[in-house]
């Protein structure tokens, strides 16, 4: 894979000069930065080198792609949108100048941005004795002492006379050997970094791929936005090509939009796959050589990828962050911006315009809203605890990628109703056949549940049980609110506890629960499996006068408005005490009007299966003989014994369902 590799330091030090000695490449291509002999926009340059000492006999030569930086203090914002694409630094010192404030701040954002490889450039060693050097050496050593750079290589060099550019390039040819960038493979995004037209191709835009691949004919979006495009063109360093991979400065041919439609700071990736947010969650780093501490609620610069933004910053557990302390903090942004987990950001100060601090992203999506005055203390404890995952990207164990991607389907921002596939990989930034391993690991220990496999959405074990206990708390309570009801209807239950709640989750919550036993279903009505059909204080009286009413009448009970009348109550007060005694089994329903006490009905019943045992079939005289019934009430048995399938009719009789 492609190593890149950026310059830092103090302006008029060498840094486009020795990369022009180095690859025969001006960066400077401005006509401004020409004249004023200064760099104002990033540079980009190809360095092919040697195998070097460790590749094996043979091996072809490797290139280096090259990303030249301006070192003047006006131009750190574009400095930043450079470095951030780079896995080792090249740091330039004018033998001459010794450690100037824009090395000094170079290097803190180098630091920052978690770049912490790279080689020390002691140029322009053609203007100064050799006393002067030594000195020179001596301050370099003591200013990398405690850095990032502590022990790189300090290598003389002159892009006048060539001298140290040879031992440069072989440090450059190991160091790039040795190195081993770590980026998804498929979370393909580049931060653009220049937008231009060109003639006959019209829109182009170019950044560094920091992940995944783009090919010809792709359609790509401009985040945060929703414009999308077809990939018309490819380019890297300058070469035309089919596929674009991490690692190179790409440049993409977007023709169906106009310049005025990507702006520098944008990310292109393919559709779907990031998701804006005006809330990130980070874990931020007050430098030590910060003159104040940064305040709760302080207004920043936030320089993240290519982009800048105003923002606040919201501590979650202390009004200041003093020099060299780290803490969670919410990080609100004016506008909607898109970023991964453990991505890099730089702070800087309004006043002086300083870089002050720094931070890791750990959720690009935010986190639950805070409730009741409370600030998320669980969720944020949680979130702390993954910050070592994005600070060190690689080399993770199964059980460290089960915490990360469980710890943010518990404290991510709407992650109670389930969080998609492609937004888990936004949240863990992972390979997604790593990432669909992970997952399969935790949804065999049941620890996260895939309620909607189609849409691939996922939900913590946590959330699962939460929802579990609300929907059998809204079960128990319409239990106790309508003790005579058999139970809730299911639709009723959906659009009361879950109606805040995604359909397909609310039905596997309710799934989840009659599977283990804690619902009980029958026919449309769900009930607590623990819950007894019973009458209240009030409607107890009414309900045993029922049932005694006709358990008294063995095979001709009233029609129920007769009984009803003769009791002196309403349709509507004693429909729910039936539907109570019918789900508990002590009535039953045979027609709209008769009703039976089910140990009568089954006495019936009997009564016919005797009948048949000498007759092939019966009618309304056969069944009237056996009851002493009128057809008031024969002709509604005979329609329930053929609906039960106890008989079946054949013209104007019927005979035994089983003999067919």
């Amino acid at each position: 894979m492609p190593v890149v590799m950026g310059t830092a330091g103090h302006i008029d030090h060498g840094k486009t000069t020795l990369i022009r000695a180095l690859t025969g490449i001006d960066c400077d291509r401005l006509e401004e930065e020409k004249r004023r002999g200064i760099t104002i926009e990033l540079g980009f340059a190809e360095l092919r080198l040697p195998p070097g000492a460790k590749a094996p006999a043979g091996a072809e030569r490797r290139s280096l792609s090259i990303i030249d930086v301006p070192g003047h203090e006006r131009f750190v914002h574009t400095m930043v949108a450079g470095a951030s694409g780079v896995d080792f630094v090249l740091l330039v010192i004018a033998a001459d100048e010794g450690v100037m404030p824009q090395t000094r701040e170079h290097l803190d954002i180098c630091s920052l941005l978690g770049i912490s490889r790279g080689v020390v450039a002691l140029t322009k060693i053609d203007t100064v004795d050799e006393e002067l050097l030594a000195l020179a050496q001596e301050d370099v050593e003591t200013f990398l002492r405690g850095s990032a750079l502590e022990g790189a290589p300090v290598v003389p060099v002159s892009a006048q006379t060539g001298q140290g550019l040879e031992t440069l390039i072989k440090i450059l040819a190991e160091l790039e050997a040795d190195f081993a960038p770590v980026r998804s493979q498929d979370l393909f995004r580049i931060p653009v970094d220049r937008v231009f037209t060109l003639h006959g191709h019209g829109t182009v835009v170019t950044g560094t791929m920091i992940a995944g691949s783009v090919k010809l004919g792709d359609t790509v979006q401009i985040y945060p936005g929703e414009r999308t495009s077809k990939v018309r063109g490819l380019q890297s360093h300058g070469g035309k090509v089919d596929t674009a991979l991490a690692g190179r400065r790409t440049a993409v041919n977007l023709p169906d939009l106009a310049v005025e439609d990507v702006h520098r700071g944008d990310t292109i990736s393919h559709p779907g796959m990031l998701f804006p947010s005006a809330r990130w969650m980070a874990r931020v780093t007050c430098l030590p050589s910060s003159p104040r501490a940064l305040r709760h609620r302080a207004e920043i610069h936030l320089h993240h990828g290519s982009r800048e933004l105003q923002a606040r910053l919201f501590f979650m557990d202390r009004d200041k962050l003093q020099p060299g302390e780290s803490c969670l903090a919410e990080v609100r942004l004016p506008e909607s911006a898109v970023a991964v987990f453990g991505d890099r950001l730089v702070l800087r100060s309004f006043s002086p315009l300083r870089t002050v601090a720094g931070g890791v992203v750990l959720s690009p999506l935010g986190i639950p809203p805070r409730r009741r005055g409370t600030r998320c203390a669980e969720h944020c404890v949680l979130l702390e605890s993954l910050a070592p995952l994005a600070l060190s990207p690689s080399g993770h164990t199964p059980d460290e990628l089960e915490s990360l991607v469980q710890g943010q389907l518990i404290c991510t921002r709407d992650a109670e109703h389930g969080l998609s596939f492609d937004s888990l990989r936004v949240l863990a930034n992972l390979d997604s056949r790593v990432l669909e391993k992970t997952l399969a690991s935790l949804m065999t220990r049941q620890a996260v549940f895939c309620f909607d496999k189609a849409a691939r959405v996922y939900l913590a074990d946590a959330y699962a049980a939460s929802l579990a206990d609300a929907c059998l708390k809204t079960v128990t309570a319409y239990h106790e609110r309508y003790p005579e009801r058999q139970g809730i209807k299911r639709s009723e239950l959906v659009s009361g506890w879950g109606r805040e709640v995604p359909p397909k989750l609310a039905h596997f919550i309710l799934e989840q629960l009659l599977k283990k036993g804690a619902l009980a279903a029958k026919e449309e009505y769900l009930r607590v499996a623990s819950h007894v059909v019973s009458f209240s204080k009030k409607n107890a009286p009414l309900g045993e006068s029922l049932l005694e009413a006709y358990q008294k009448t063995v095979w001709a009970p009233p029609t129920i408005n007769a009984l009803l009348e003769n009791l002196g109550v309403g349709q509507k007060e004693a429909a729910p005490l039936l539907a109570a005694l019918r789900a508990d089994g002590k009535l039953v329903r045979v027609s709209e009007d008769i009703w039976y006490a089910a140990e009568h009905l089954a006495s019936l019943e009997q009564a016919v299966r005797d009948w048949f045992a000498g007759h092939e079939s019966l009618d309304v005289a056969g069944l009237k003989s056996i009851t002493g019934l009128t057809r008031k009430h024969i002709i509604p048995l005979l329609e329930y014994f053929d609906a039960q399938k106890l008989t079946r009719r054949v013209g104007d009789a019927r005979v035994l369902y089983r003999t067919q």
